[in-house]
C-alpha cells in the first residue's frame, strides 16, 4: 500500500469516528468515551501525515509510534462502547477491523524500519558497542 492510499484510509477512519461520535446517546459516559475516541481516532491520520514528513529514520519511527498508540487507544475506546452496552458490537465491528488493520500495518512498518538499520539503538537499545569497537 502506498502513502497516498494509507493517508486516504486513515482519513476515512477519522470521518467514520466523527460520524459515530455524533450518533452516540446523550449521556455522561457516552460523552466522555466519545470525546476520547474522537481525539484518538482523528489523531491516527494526523500523526501518520506527520510521520510522512519525518526528517530522519528515527523521527519517522517515533512518529509512527504515535500512530500505533492512537490506533490502539481507539480500539480500546471502541471496546468500551461495546462492553458498556452503549453501541452494539455489530455496528462497530467494521470500524474496529479497519483500525486493527491500520495498527497491524503500522507495527509492521516500524519493525521493517528498525530492521533495516542494524546499528540503530532504537532497534537494540542494550547495544552500546558497534562492530568496529
Amino acid at each position: 500500500m502506498d502513502e497516498r492510499e494509507f493517508k486516504r484510509r486513515t482519513k476515512a477512519v477519522a470521518l467514520r469516528v466523527i460520524r459515530l461520535v455524533d450518533t452516540l446517546p446523550k449521556s455522561r459516559t457516552a460523552d466522555v468515551i466519545g470525546r476520547q475516541l474522537l481525539r484518538s481516532g482523528t489523531s491516527i491520520g494526523a500523526n501518520y501525515r506527520a510521520a510522512c514528513r519525518g526528517v530522519s529514520r528515527a523521527d519517522v519511527i517515533a512518529k509512527l509510534g504515535d500512530v500505533e498508540e492512537e490506533a490502539d487507544e481507539s480500539l480500546y475506546w471502541l471496546e468500551l462502547l461495546i462492553d458498556a452496552k452503549i453501541v452494539p458490537e455489530g455496528k462497530l465491528a467494521p470500524l474496529m477491523k479497519e483500525v486493527g488493520e491500520i495498527l497491524a500495518m503500522i507495527v509492521a512498518s516500524i519493525r521493517t524500519l528498525r530492521a533495516s538499520n542494524p546499528k540503530s539503538k532504537i532497534q537494540n537499545p542494550k547495544s552500546t558497542k558497534s562492530k568496529d569497537d
